[in-house]
């Protein structure tokens, strides 16, 4: 072996690179394979029992998964290269070395084993003459071979990164294709799917990572459940533009002045309430507490009592000081800025914090966190949604209205949400800081920050796909412990969380589940009044007149909630196993009752054919016509 081999030997066993072969971690089932069919990976823990997997265990059937073109490389490196003349090219950068290691170990694969060239992938190798000149056995060139072909699997997916992205924008890359893939068969099946699939593409992921190349646009665009009701011209949409303000703001839009400072004792609780209030804040540290019976015995302050009691709890006011309150004081001003829409009111506000609180307490999570990261992770999540329009991000962006235009389209009531929360911190009987220090101040400010904007839902599948990869790392690391030293890690996980809070609806219990679907459906019915009224194009699922419930939740379970918990309860694992059976269970509610909707839906369409076909014998002009009309509605 030469004296450069063993260097950089050394240099892979000093960065704790080993070679290890990793088992196929999921009894029972295939993993996605390269051309040389490598297994999948281990859990961190043993799976107790199968249960129903995601579309993202699907084989992907894009054939670029497993064939990238090559991208040479222009120079060699000074770490893969034993020429001089190389000897100035050095490579400092880790992704770069890790390129020309790999390339390196793929030459010298070649010349110990005596394997063919491929010239098919033209990639430049380092010309040597042959180690041996005994052959080897055919099953040791065999096993060569196909390690051959793995390792140019992977130096093919590792070339085509973009290096100015992260590296888990592959997975949210594949995860994109897949699901487009997913949702065009889902709205083949009916008319109701092809709005469903809609509403999923123009919420949950991000247009501006759309490939424009994609068949995502044949499912938004070529595909229409519903004659489009936009009568919007040119002229209408400027004089809509010409209603914004054009000045600039001096002040955040929403913020109203404190009405008073609380004073005098403090209930347990912080808020007054009725003795049964006490059975349900004891279930704060459980999965689904009845948010809306707190609500209702705390008088409407359960923002307010949920969050002061679990950072009571917690010790938090204790550690940093925190003056009650100060905190009330704060807790009460946020409430009276989240506004009485169905859904996005301080109800959730509370709702998302309590299940924030559950999933950061995750046994297999404990010390991973530090006192201040918690604090900022209740806080974002409580104020993750004040003074909420209830409106979405798309509607205000079409709509050209104001906080659209202020925050240039981007994530724009995550915005809004955040200087209304800290602009309401300015206010000295608000500041419940006090007690931190500077540093302190600005880290809980970047947190929150960076928590808040993660419930952009545009955001879902880089979200998903930053998880997805973190947990799929950690088993590949072969490691049963969860480490996260890095910050970054950490505030991944929060983001993560923060997410999940804000989709939990599905996976609580049923009668909570059912709820809260009512009262987001009656907020979206509300901006399809409100666009149809301003001659604008009514959103997926925002047309009271024109929505199937049960179908839309089971779509919106398989291709958005199961995929992200499933995620998430690989990396907790098994302490999240009553979040997927409680997940699962709901699923098949929806799911049971969706031939109930389609009988009633068939047996509407019924009654509008016999309808029209009284009105037509009735007539004594244009009886051929609305036969015609009445032939189109049934073959329709």
């Amino acid at each position: 072996m030469t004296s450069s081999s063993a260097w950089r030997r050394k240099q892979w066993t000093q960065r704790g690179w080993t070679s290890t072969t990793i088992a196929d971690w999921r009894p029972g089932k295939a993993a996605d394979r390269s051309p040389a069919g490598v297994a999948g990976v281990q859990h961190l823990l043993p799976t107790a029992q199968p249960r129903r997997e995601s579309f993202l265990y699907r084989p992907s059937t894009d054939e670029r998964d497993h064939s990238l073109p090559c991208r040479s490389v222009s120079r060699a490196s000074s770490v893969a290269s034993t020429e001089h003349q190389h000897g100035d090219d050095l490579i400092v950068t880790p992704f770069a070395q890790l390129l020309a290691s790999l390339k390196n170990v793929r030459n010298n694969l070649i010349a110990i084993a005596n394997l063919p060239i491929n010239d098919e992938r033209h990639r430049p190798i380092t010309k040597r003459p042959p180690l041996h000149s005994v052959p080897l056995p055919d099953e040791v060139t065999h096993c060569a071979q196909e390690t051959l072909d793995e390792l140019d699997w992977c130096l093919d997916q590792l070339e085509t990164i973009q290096t100015h992205r992260s590296v888990s924008e592959m997975a949210s890359s594949k995860f994109r294709k897949m699901l487009n893939k997913e949702l065009s068969h889902f709205a083949e099946s009916s008319k109701s799917g092809t709005q469903v699939s809609q509403f999923l593409i123009s919420t949950y992921m991000d247009r501006e990572d759309e490939d424009p190349q994609s068949s995502l646009v044949e499912v938004t665009h070529a595909s229409s459940s519903a004659p489009s009701t936009s009568t919007t011209s040119e002229t209408s949409q400027m004089s809509l533009l010409g209603k914004a303000k054009t000045a600039a703001m001096s002040r955040i839009s929403g913020v109203r002045k404190l009405r008073s400072a609380y004073g005098g004792q403090i209930p347990e609780f912080g808020v007054e309430g009725q003795r049964e209030l006490a059975v349900h804040m004891q279930r704060l540290d459980e999965w689904g507490p009845n948010v809306f019976k707190i609500n209702e015995l705390s008088k409407g302050h359960s923002l307010t009592a949920i969050t002061y009691t679990i950072l009571k709890n917690r010790g938090l006011l204790k550690a940093f000081e925190i003056p009650s309150g100060a905190l009330i004081t704060y807790l009460l001003h946020l409430e009276h800025h989240y506004r009485d829409n169905p859904y996005h009111n301080l109800i959730h506000g509370g709702d998302v914090a309590q299940s924030t609180n559950v999933l950061i307490s995750c046994p297999s999570l404990t010390g991973v966190f530090s006192e201040l990261e918690v604090l900022s992770a209740i806080f974002a999540s409580a104020v993750h949604d004040v003074d909420h329009p209830g409106f979405t991000n798309q509607y205000l962006i079409n709509s050209n209205s104001e906080l659209a235009i202020m925050y240039n389209d981007e994530s724009v009531l995550e915005q809004h949400h955040l200087a209304v929360a800290f602009k309401l911190l300015q206010d000295s009987n608000c500041d419940f800081l006090v007690g931190l220090s500077k540093k302190q101040r600005q880290m809980f400010r970047k947190i929150s920050i960076e928590m808040v904007l993660a419930t952009d839902m545009s955001k879902h599948m880089s979200l998903l796909a930053d998880l997805k990869t973190m947990v799929e790392a950690k088993k590949v690391a072969g490691s049963s412990v969860l480490t996260f030293d890095k910050f970054n890690d950490r505030l991944q996980l929060l983001q993560s969380m923060i997410h999940l809070s804000d989709l939990s609806n599905p996976t609580k219990p049923i009668e909570l589940y059912q709820n809260w679907n009512q009262r987001i459906l009656e907020e979206y019915w509300r901006q399809g009044d409100r666009e149809r009224d301003l001659g604008l194009e009514i959103s997926p699922m925002c047309d009271r007149n024109n929505v199937t419930i049960e179908k839309s939740q089971v779509g919106f379970i398989d291709y958005i909630v199961h995929p992200i918990f499933e995620t998430w309860a690989d990396l907790v694992y098994p302490h999240a196993q009553n979040i997927l059976d409680q997940l699962v269970m709901n699923r098949e509610w929806y799911q049971a009752r969706i031939p109930e909707e389609q009988e009633r839906h068939d047996e509407e369409e019924k009654e509008e054919s016999f309808s029209l076909r009284e009105e037509s014998s009735t007539s004594h002009e244009g009886t051929d016509i609305t036969l015609q009309n009445v032939d189109d509605t049934q073959n329709s």
